[in-house]
This record gives C-alpha cells, structure tokens and sequence, in this order.
C-alpha cells in the first residue's frame, strides 16, 4: 500500500544521502568504546520521554553562545562573522529532518573529534550504570553526553561547525560504533557556530510538528538566556496583544516562503499595548 511507496521513498532518500559523501577527504574515527556503548543504549531501548533531546541540544548550543560572548568581552572580534547570538529550530518534513543551529563559539575539526566521540568523558559509564539501576533519560545533560539524546529521535546526525580559529567541519554518523569527518564546499556555510542535523526515524515526524516544538521548547527551555526562533511554514500576518501568546492565523501570503515567527510571552505581558498587525518570519520562543 501507501506506506510501503513511503517507506520506499524514505529508504532511498536514505541511500541517496549517504552515498552522497565519498569524499576523499572524509576521515573515520572509532567512537570510544563507553560512548558507542551508551549510544547503543540510547537506540535500542524503548524511553518514554525521548522529546527531552531538545532540551539537551538547546542547552548546548546555549553554552556555545555562552562562551563566544564571554570571549567577545575581552575581543569583540570574535563576533564579525555573526553579530546575533541565537538558537534557531528549523524543522523540514520534506527531508524528514529537524535543525537546530546556533551561532555560538563552535567546534574546530579538533574540538569535533576530541568532544564527540574519541575521547571518554567521565560521566558516560556513570550514566550508564544509572541507567541500568533505574535512572530517567531525562538525567543525560547531568552526566555531560546530552548530545547523544540526539539518537533517541535520529538514526543519522550531522554536525556542521564553525569556529574563528578554523575552516568549517561536517561531522555525520548513523551510529555503529563510528563517525566521520569532511569538509563540503556545497554545505550552506555557517558563519559561526554549529547546525545539528537530525535525520529523524520514520516513527519521529511528530518532531517536526509546529505545536509540538513549541511545546516542547516552552514546557523545558523557558529559562535559555537567548532567543530561540523556530521557522515556521508560511508567512502570515498575525495580531499579538498581551494577553495572546499563540500567533493567529489571519491572511496567508506566499506559500512557498518558509517563515520565522518570534512568539515571545515574557515581553508581551510587559507591554501592555493594543494589538498591533506584525509581519512575523520567526516564531521567537524565549
């Protein structure tokens, strides 16, 4: 039936992708062995809350930014490339991909290698013997591997990255106990910062729901200190009084546009201002 064409459709776009990368230049790193041991865990066990992969890269990213504009204190240089410092949702249901980008400090090729994957962190057989004896996935960010939750959703993830001190870097693995690093010429170029591709499983296309993101941002990333901006399908003219945080749908425009909204609550409940006709591209969700 349908669904077998979709399945089809889904596994060729699969084979299309990775057969896509046979650059020579691509190297391949083992995971260290703790790691693919957690991440076959995180694979191959039924969690109810996988949504908590969100609020993990979020987190990240927001520590990325963190860092860049501490830096920037002392050298305002470090932001030349890109000015604004965000986090940015943008959910494909085309591609069946999710991207989460933020134009934080990002990684160099070393950082990539060093931070996902080769070197074992500390927390990881902790958090596996937590896991073991009870513990919610929910507790990952606590033990430092909160990247991983990304495999809760994804069974292929990129990470694009770019630092000051080096050329952007693509690091992609569909698990199995190795990764692999390039570089792309064709890969949109990120200023700064890193983009997480999640290529999610066919089961995980709730993920790349409006309302459920937006939930899911707002119910565990109320407290990031920087604007998180979800693209949104079309472009819209919304009416936003204080007392409505949820965009309304007035008059459609281009289809084909995608859009960002900024819905941001706090501000809107400072302001106490008659409603006013916006033109919104993001959803901005702080």
């Amino acid at each position: 039936g349908g669904n077998n064409k979709k399945n089809k459709q889904w596994y060729q776009r699969r084979v299309a992708i990775t057969a896509g990368v046979t650059d020579v230049s691509k190297e391949t790193f083992a995971f260290q062995a703790e790691i693919a041991q957690l991440m076959s865990l995180i694979i191959n066990t039924f969690y109810s809350n996988k949504e908590i992969f969100v609020r993990e890269l979020i987190s990240n990213s927001s520590d990325a930014l963190d860092k860049v504009r501490y830096q920037s204190l002392t050298d305002p240089s470090v932001l030349e490339a890109e000015k604004d410092l965000e986090i940015r949702i943008v959910p494909n249901k085309d591609e069946g991909t999710l991207t989460i980008f933020d134009t934080g400090v990002g990684m160099t090729k070393a950082d990539l290698i060093n931070n996902l994957g080769t070197i074992a962190k500390s927390g990881t057989k902790s958090f596996m013997e937590a896991l073991t004896a009870g513990a919610d996935i929910s507790m990952i960010g606590q033990f430092g591997v909160g990247f991983y939750s990304a495999y809760l959703v994804a069974d292929r993830v990129e990470v694009h990255s770019k630092n000051n001190d080096d050329e952007q870097y693509i690091w992609i693995s569909s698990a199995g106990g190795s990764f692999t690093i390039h570089q792309d010429e064709d890969a949109e170029e990120v200023p700064r910062g890193t983009k997480i591709i999640l290529y999610l499983r066919e089961d995980m296309t709730e993920y790349l729901e409006e309302k459920k993101l937006k939930d899911i941002i707002k119910k565990h990333s109320q407290f990031i200190g920087y604007p998180i901006k979800l693209q949104v399908e079309k472009e819209r003219e919304t009416e936003v009084s204080d007392d409505e945080a949820e965009p309304e749908e007035k008059e459609e425009e281009d289809e084909d546009t995608p859009k960002i909204e900024d819905l941001d609550e706090e501000k809107e409940k400072e302001k106490e201002k008659p409603k006013k006709k916006i033109k919104e591209k993001y959803n901005e969700l702080e």
